[in-house]
């Protein structure tokens, strides 16, 4: 996804302007201007129109009616359905209904553009999100784990990663098994795992060469983890004793990990 601008603004169908907040998001009201702009909520107004959101969930909006407490143009709206930007409405006879998931996907949009991606890259990223795994399937819901998995919406995920996150990253990461989706959100398997990426990133390493390397120390790590699985299950006497022990084998790892680390700095420096 390329993060570039056209004088401050991306264009929607036939150069009208897609209706991108001050700070990205398109969530306030309508104010009457023709080509759609958001009007932006601000202090005690913007924690009412999110409280208002909360209490709407269950709310359902035809065209017109989303359009407006999206702050764009039905017209607009009917260039982000024909482009696969948003998915499409329940249909009740020749009516069509859209949801407050519609809603924050439109505000997703707006954030994005706001940050300088363009309607072909969020379309990309859009298709590589529905085709993301289900949350269970990645976590391994039921299976005990130390890793604390962490709910995004698409902009926090821009806030750690910025214009890295492209369809070919998101992609990666939904492979390696890092992101999974549910419903509007995306789940990032470990805290822990999410904030060192973010400090690489932070630190000038690309994203793509931060998942490339997770990939293969993904793989050293379920050869190390093979072989503590095979020491403990030939030599454990119940499965209680597996989850027991199983800090023991960490313990070694990290250990030898650490003193892999210092040889190699301390090699690096001769």
């Amino acid at each position: 996804m390329t993060n570039q601008r056209a004088n401050g603004r991306v264009d929607g169908p036939a150069g009208e302007p897609t209706g991108a907040g001050a700070d990205g998001r398109a969530g306030g009201p309508a104010d009457g201007r023709s080509h759609g702009a958001a009007h932006e909520p601000t202090g005690t107004s913007a924690a009412h129109a999110d409280a208002a959101d909360a209490a709407d969930d269950g709310r359902e909006y035809r065209m017109e009616e989303l359009a407006e407490a999206a702050g764009i143009t039905a017209r607009t709206l009917r260039f982000y359905r024909e482009r696969g930007l948003i998915p499409p409405p329940r249909r009740e006879g020749r009516i069509a209904w859209y949801g407050h998931h519609h809603l924050a996907r439109l505000r997703t949009i707006a954030a994005l553009l706001e940050r300088g991606h363009t309607l072909n890259g969020i379309a990309d990223l859009a298709a590589a999100f529905e085709s993301g795994r289900d949350v269970g399937e990645v976590l391994g819901l039921g299976e005990p784990t130390e890793e604390e998995p962490v709910r995004l919406t698409p902009e926090e995920l821009a806030d750690h990663f910025g214009d890295q996150v492209t369809p070919e990253n998101f992609a990666a990461a939904l492979e390696l098994g890092y992101l999974a989706t549910d419903g509007e959100e995306i789940v990032h398997v470990s805290r822990r795992l999410l904030e060192v990426s973010a400090a690489l990133v932070g630190e000038g390493v690309p994203l793509s060469s931060v998942l490339a390397a997770a990939a293969r120390v993904r793989e050293h790590a379920d050869a190390l983890a093979s072989l503590f699985a095979d020491l403990l299950h030939t030599h454990a006497v119940a499965d209680a004793d597996l989850v027991r022990l199983r800090p023991l084998a960490k313990s070694v790892v990290e250990a030898e990990v650490s003193m892999a680390l210092d040889r190699r700095l301390r090699a690096l420096k001769q």
